[in-house]
């Protein structure tokens, strides 16, 4: 195992089999040396139905059995025996995502022709082609509270702001939120930064991840791949993950600060004023 170079993680309770089992094609058809499947779920019989499905997966795999801890805690389960096994760049991924072909060789390439990038993200769409805006600036309560209230339609300009939606999709950005289905870290900026908040159960892991890493390096998406997310924000459908959302965005922002939180105005500033002048449509046209 010292020669493994890229790692990655799946962390899996209660998602659709077609899923999951979509999910590992794609792995399979990546240049990914060991996977991590981590299951912290009720069920033994489909712990056990998954180990058996595995045992003939094309990548070493391990499957782990843990408490449910929470999503970041079940990615850095993973993460950890990883980086002691010596991998360079770890994926954690969605259970709901998908692609075609290998995604890990251009991004890993990525990773050599951006030795500030600590993080990597590619482009991600719903499964009818349409963008997901994966590259957001940091949150604030007035965002949560606007996204969660408001009707779509009389959102959109603070959507626009907030999702960046006016940057051109081709264009590379370094923003300080990357959404969590798919974020593709260098090991190096892991051991830096730390890994996830595991006082995050779920939702808010992935913005605080980020910002710690923007600190020091560069957390990009680049369009140099397109995957595929259902994403199917479960805390719009459900009381109780509405409660468990709303419960660890409270705990998100007593870390880091609900009316002031300097770091946060300044990273979300910096974004803007690096994209004035690239924005699709806008004055002047994209810069050059």
């Amino acid at each position: 195992m010292n020669g493994m170079t890229v790692s990655a993680s799946v962390v899996v309770h209660d998602s659709p089999k077609e899923e999951l089992c979509s999910l590992l094609d794609s792995l399979s058809a990546s240049a990914i040396d060991r996977v991590w499947v981590v299951y912290n779920g009720p069920d033994a019989d489909f712990f056990h139905e998954l180990r058996h499905r595995l045992a003939s997966f094309p990548k070493e795999v391990t499957v782990v059995r843990t408490e449910n801890n929470g999503y970041g805690a079940g990615h850095n389960v993973a993460i950890r025996e990883a980086m002691a096994a010596g991998s360079r760049y770890h994926l954690v991924v969605n259970p709901d995502v998908c692609w075609q072909g290998d995604v890990a060789t251009p991004i890993v390439s990525c990773f050599g022709s951006h030795p500030e990038a600590g993080i990597i993200s590619p482009l991600i769409r719903y499964p009818d082609g349409r963008l997901q805006y994966n590259a957001r600036l940091l949150p604030s309560p007035a965002d949560l509270l606007v996204r969660r209230l408001v009707p779509g339609f009389l959102r959109k300009r603070h959507d626009r702001r907030y999702l960046l939606q006016d940057l051109d999709p081709s264009e590379p950005v370094n923003a300080p939120y990357l959404l969590g289905c798919f974020m593709f870290f260098r090991m190096e900026a892991l051991r830096e930064a730390g890994l996830f908040d595991e006082r995050f159960f779920m939702y808010p892991e992935d913005i605080d991840i980020t910002r710690r890493l923007h600190r020091r390096w560069q957390t990009l998406r680049l369009p140099v791949a397109t995957v595929i997310h259902t994403h199917r924000r479960a805390s719009v459908k459900s009381l109780r993950m509405l409660r468990v959302h709303l419960i660890n965005m409270l705990r998100y922002f007593r870390k880091w600060g609900f009316l002031r939180d300097p770091e946060r105005r300044l990273f979300n500033r910096e974004v803007r004023g690096r994209l004035r002048g690239r924005i699709r449509g806008g004055r002047g046209g994209r810069r050059r």
